[in-house]
Order: C-alpha cells, then structure tokens, then sequence
C-alpha cells in the first residue's frame, strides 16, 4: 500500500484543476433540468388504498431492520398525501421535468395482472394531472427497486420467469397512464438490483450470495427490460409517440497510476460495474463485455466449477437487448480509483463480483468528502464519463437521472451548491466535447428515505421536516441556485440569491430567512 499511497499524489492536481472558471457560461436552449425521486424513498402510504407489500417493506418491518437509524418507509415525506405539494415545488423550480416512480406493489398487489388496485392507478393519474397541469413533463420509472414481496418468494430477480412478470406489469402501465406520459424508464440502476440485493447485503432482498446471485439477476433484468422496450415499440409508440431508455449507475474508475496493471484494473472495473448492463444495448456488438465475459470464466475455472458461473447471453438474447432503448439514463455521482496489487491476493470472498473483478476501489483523500463516506466531489470524473460513454456507445442521447450531494441538513447547504456548479460545468465540458447530452435532473427534489442510510443523508432541494406531521417542505439555498440555472440555462458561479438573509445566533447554528417561505 505503500506504493499505492505514492501514486495516490500524482492525482492531487487533477481535483484542483477542476472547476472555477468565472465566466458565466450557456447550456442549450434546448437543455431540460429536473429532478428526481422514487416511490418507496418519498411516498409513505405503505398499506393504503390496497397496496401490497414490497421487499423494502419486509425488511424494514423485520426484527433486524438493516437500516442505520432503524426507520423504514412507511410515512417518508408522505408525497402519497403530499404530491400536490410536490408538484407545486417543481413548478415552483421552474423544471423542466419531473422523474418519478411508479410502485409495482401499488398497482399490482400481489406483483400480478389478475389484481389491479385501481386506487392506486387513480394515485398515479392525479400525480401526473398534476404535473400536466403546471407545465412540469412527467418522467416515469417503472421499476426502481420496489418489488412485490410475493415475486420475491418465488426467487425474485434470480427467477427466469420475472422477465415475464416483469412485462405483465409494463404492460398495465403503459395501457393506464402512455397517452399522457411520453417518456418511461424501465430500470433504475440494475447493478442496484442485482449486485445490490442479489450479491451483496446493500439492498433488498439482502442476499449476499455473490458470484452467482449477482449474474443470474443480470441476464433477467436486461431480458426484462427489452421486453418492455419492444413491447412500447411494437404498439404504444405509434398510439403516442413516446421515448423509453433506461437508467443505469456510472462511477468513473480512473487508473491509481499510468502502469499497465493500474490501467487494466480501471478497464475492469468499469466494465463490471456499468458496462455489463450498457454494453448489451448501446454497443453495436451487443453482449456482455469481453474483459467481463474473460474474468468470470477463467475465476470460474479456477475455482473448480465445471462452467462459467455467469449466464452467457445467447445470440437471440443479444438481438433482443442490443439497441433496446431510445435514450441512456445516467446516475453518476463520484469517482474512484483504480488498481492492482499481487500483494493483496486472497483480499475479496471466493467467489464473488469483487473478486471476478479483481480490482482494488479506493478513493483519493484530497478529494472533498460528503459526510456519506463513498460520495466524494470529483468533477474531472464526469467530463471523463461523458466523453467514455460518447466513444464507447456512438453518442447516444443521454439524461443525467441522479447527480447529487448528501449533507446532515440544514438550509445553508453551500456544498451541495459547489457540487453542483462543479459537475455542471464539467457536464458543459462534456458538450463542448460533442457529447448529446440532452438533459440533467438533481438527486432529489426533496429529502427522502435513503435506503440503508434512513434520514441520515440529505439529498434535497427542499428540507423536509420529518418530524412535522405534515412533512414541511422548505426550499434550502441550493433550490435557489437550482432554480436560475433552470430559467436561465446559464452556469453564473458568482450568482447569488436575494431572497437569502443569513443570521448566525449565539450558539453559531445557521438560521435562514426565506421571503414568502416559497421561491
């Protein structure tokens, strides 16, 4: 580690020469801003109106609660009572557009077509009226990480046949809400789902069978998601002319120095952790990626095993999923390092996804830290990304779908807003760079159930007072800042709101006056 500590100083630079540059500078006239959220993160109403159980409802409702502050979802800022507020905070931002999900459970109880909950498509059609009505474009995501506990006790996302479960329920979206919503994602970040929950203990289902749980939830999720992609093609998209992509989580992997090794350990993590869900639809070969398809096998064989444990696509596979989507989502939030070291032979379980990877992740610490230990702001990262996913994928049109920054709370959040202008104005690089980027939208428009993390994190726009029982919204600074890039389309550095009067007390906590306690 030494060495690598080493190396580490030759990056020191790269976080400096990031972000300031004064100029005031122009995005598209063209370019959409908005904001995100996700069912079981801000809704609540976990029992009401017929809704069935999700997974994240299980295990927050079991005796080992894997969430930091012991909480769950089933209140959250109660956006199932509160959508008409939300709706309103996004007009209020001025946003293009608003991405947020749909509920499986709350539209099929029991995860199947035979049982539609017709109060919780009523649910969703007032949310989207809603939006229509304040000129806000909603943007829906059908699956993001809420599944039905019943699908679950039949193997979930490691069961071939969720592909057919999965698309049973497309289908009852697209028929009830396609004529007014014109753009879908299918998928909120399958390795999510799949690492997250199948291979790890990170999400729900809380497996950790990984080396194998991981890769049988990868082929399905895919396979899901180009049935639901052909499905809107083949009869929704003459009907109303709509778009559906997918939304997939990207950290760019930097190599810890410029030796052979260091550069391959990069390669390979990027390709485990995004490539093997982007190379299949955006690349023009299709399939999983070469150096993922290589490092499994030959594990594999090492290990004994008398054949690959990933499941390899077939070529109908690969025709089915290759070019199954109009548009790329990208989460992105942080960067990493990457490197080899023989020394550390035997480090990762056997067998598992880290292992198979065989890549050491590590951060820099010049690099400024979130109070959430793996978010570090690293602007040059997202230029890097960008630019990757142009050459690697032949430019698709891509949507940033979650770029954010936690703090512990508070309205005074200068951090997230130095966040922001940061990757913004690498994001602008990226587009000086060629890159068809057609949108960006803030993770979150408002403070959420943060997984695992509970409400320790804070990620929104608007403050919500969950100790209030009606969930108070109140914009932060950032809402501010957010809401002139938006009108505006420019990227000013030395703007600064007017309606912000900052008073320190005697104890020096941060008080802040907002005029009309709305933007």
């Amino acid at each position: 580690m030494n060495n690598y500590l080493f190396l580490l100083s030759i990056f020191l630079g790269l976080s400096d020469d990031v972000i300031s540059k004064s100029k005031i500078r122009s995005f598209p006239s063209d370019f959409w801003f908005g904001a995100s959220t996700a069912a079981y993160q801000v809704e609540g109403g976990w029992n009401e109106d017929g809704k069935g159980s999700s997974i994240w409802d299980t295990a927050c409702h079991s005796d080992l609660n894997p969430v930091r502050d012991d909480s769950n979802g089933d209140v959250a800022a109660d956006s199932y009572h509160k959508y008409k507020r939300d709706a309103e905070i996004a007009q209020e931002l001025g946003l293009n557009f608003y991405r947020f999900s749909i509920s499986w459970p709350r539209i099929l109880p029991n995860g199947f077509p035979d049982k539609i909950n017709t109060l919780g498509v009523e649910y969703y059609t007032k949310v989207i009226n809603e939006l229509l009505a304040r000129n806000v474009t909603p943007v829906v995501t059908l699956y993001h990480w809420d599944l039905p506990s019943n699908l679950q006790k039949l193997g979930g996302w490691a069961n071939p046949s969720i592909v057919t479960w999965y698309t049973d329920y497309a289908k009852v979206v697209f028929d009830k809400f396609s004529d007014k919503v014109k753009h879908f994602i299918t998928m909120n970040d399958p390795k999510g789902i799949c690492f997250g929950g199948y291979g790890s203990e990170n999400t729900a289902p809380f497996l950790n069978m990984s080396g194998i749980g991981e890769y049988l939830c990868s082929r399905n999720v895919l396979l899901a998601h180009a049935n639901a992609y052909h499905l809107y093609d083949g009869h929704y998209r003459k009907l109303h002319n709509g778009t559906v992509g997918i939304a997939l989580n990207f950290v760019w992997y930097e190599p810890a120095s410029d030796t052979m090794d260091d550069n391959s350990a990069a390669v390979d993590a990027r390709q485990f952790e995004w490539g093997q869900y982007a190379h299949p639809i955006f690349s023009k070969a299709g399939d999983y990626p070469t150096e993922f398809k290589k490092n499994i096998a030959y594990k594999s064989a090492e290990q004994g095993f008398a054949r690959s444990r990933l499941n390899h696509l077939t070529a109908k596979d690969v025709t089915l999923i290759r070019g199954s989507a109009d548009f790329l989502g990208v989460n992105t939030y942080t960067t990493k390092l990457a490197y080899r070291d023989a020394s550390l032979e035997g480090m990762y379980t056997v067998p598992s996804y880290m292992d198979d990877m065989g890549a050491v992740l590590v951060k820099d610490p010049a690099w400024t830290q979130s109070q959430t230990n793996w978010l570090q702001e690293v602007p040059w990262g997202f230029s890097k990304l960008l630019i990757a996913i142009k050459n690697l994928y032949d430019n698709p049109p891509v949507y940033i779908m979650e770029n954010g920054w936690s703090t512990e709370g508070g309205l005074l959040d200068e951090d997230r807003i130095n966040y922001f202008r940061t990757y913004l104005n690498a994001l602008l690089d990226a587009l000086d760079a060629g890159c068809d980027v057609k949108g960006y939208s803030v993770w979150s428009l408002i403070d959420s159930f943060e997984w695992r993390q509970g409400y320790l994190d804070k990620y929104g726009l608007y403050e919500v007072d969950f100790s209030s029982p009606d969930k108070t919204r109140t914009p932060r600074k950032s809402a501010f800042i957010y809401k002139e890039i938006a009108r505006s389309k420019t990227l000013d550095p030395d703007f600064e709101p007017e309606k912000f009067i900052v008073e320190v007390t005697q104890d020096s906590q941060e008080k802040l006056k907002i005029e009309n306690d709305v933007l």
